[in-house]
C-alpha cells in the first residue's frame, strides 16, 4: 500500500502567535513531524502519467497574486540559455505566462511548466528558477512562484470569534494533499504526500522545511512550533523505546502519519 487514505487521525496544536496577540497559529503536527521529503529525481512518478519526469510541474503554476507574478518576473529576467532550456520560447512573442480560467499562470510547453528543464539538459534537470536561486546564492523562496516553494505545505486562514465578542485570525498550516489541487487532484496517477515512497527522510518536515515554514508563519511562531514538536517527539521516542510505535493501534492513538516507516 504505497499511498495511504486521505483521512486518518491527526494531532493538531494551536497557540497564540508570539509576534501578534490577535492571531492564532494552528498546525498539523502529524504532518509537520512526518518523515516526508521531496523525491523529485529520486523515484517521483509525477502527477501526470504522460510526463512523470516533470514531477508536480506538469500543469504549470498559478500565481497567488499580482505581487507574486511580478516578483517571479524579476528573476526570470536573470535567466540565461545555460540555465533555462526553454529560454528562446520564454523570450518569444507568447512569453512565459498564459491565462487559465482568467487567471495568470506559468505557461505549459511540451506537457510541462515552461521552467522545467529536461533530464538531459546540461544546465540542470528540474526547475530553472530553482537552479537560478542556487547560482545567485538566494533561497528558492525568492525565485519561484508561491505555490511552488510552499508545496507540500499548505497555509490557509480561518477566523474564531469568542463568546466575549473578540475575534482572532487563525493561520492554519498543514499538508498539501490531493484535495489542495482542487477537483483534479483525485485524478493524479500518483501523489507524494501520502505515499510511503516519499516518507523516507532522516529529519521531520518541520526541520527540513524550516525556511518555508518561517516564510509562512514567521520566525517567532516557528520557534514555538519547533518547541512543541520537540516535546511531542520526546513522547513518541518513549513509546518507540517501549516497542509500541510499530503497533498499529498505538500509531493511531499517537496520530503518527500512516505513510511514515514503522521505526
Amino acid at each position: 500500500m504505497p499511498e495511504v487514505p486521505l483521512d486518518f487521525p491527526r494531532a493538531w496544536v494551536e497557540f497564540v502567535d508570539p509576534a501578534d496577540d490577535d492571531q492564532l497559529i494552528r498546525c498539523d503536527l502529524t504532518w509537520l513531524m512526518s518523515k516526508y521529503n521531496c523525491i523529485f529525481g529520486r523515484g517521483c512518478k509525477g502527477i501526470d502519467a504522460e510526463r512523470p519526469d516533470a514531477g508536480c510541474c506538469a500543469h504549470g503554476a498559478h500565481f497567488s497574486e499580482k505581487k507574486d507574478e511580478k516578483r517571479v518576473g524579476k528573476w526570470v529576467k536573470k535567466l540565461t540559455p545555460e540555465l533555462w532550456e526553454n529560454f528562446d520560447t520564454g523570450r518569444g512573442k507568447k512569453g512565459w505566462t498564459e491565462k487559465e480560467d482568467g487567471a495568470d499562470k506559468t505557461r505549459v510547453v511540451n506537457g510541462a511548466c515552461i521552467f522545467h528543464n529536461s533530464e538531459d539538459f546540461a544546465g540542470g534537470y528540474g526547475c530553472a528558477l530553482h537552479h537560478l536561486a542556487e547560482q545567485e546564492g538566494v533561497s528558492f523562496i525568492e525565485t519561484k512562484p508561491d505555490v511552488c516553494w510552499q508545496l507540500p505545505l499548505r497555509r490557509s486562514y480561518d477566523n474564531v470569534t469568542y463568546e466575549d465578542g473578540r475575534e482572532r485570525m487563525v493561520v492554519v498550516l498543514g499538508e498539501y494533499d490531493r484535495r489542495g489541487w482542487g477537483a483534479g487532484g483525485s485524478d493524479f496517477e500518483w501523489y507524494c504526500t501520502g505515499n510511503t515512497e516519499a516518507h523516507t527522510a532522516s529529519e521531520p518536515v518541520y526541520i527540513n522545511s524550516k525556511d518555508e515554514i518561517v516564510a509562512l508563519i514567521g520566525a517567532a511562531a516557528y520557534e514555538e512550533l519547533a518547541r512543541l514538536c520537540r516535546d511531542r517527539d520526546e513522547i513518541l521516542t518513549t513509546f518507540n523505546q517501549r516497542g509500541k510505535k510499530s503497533d498499529a493501534t498505538a500509531r493511531i492513538g499517537l496520530s503518527i502519519h500512516p505513510a511514515d516507516p514503522l521505526d
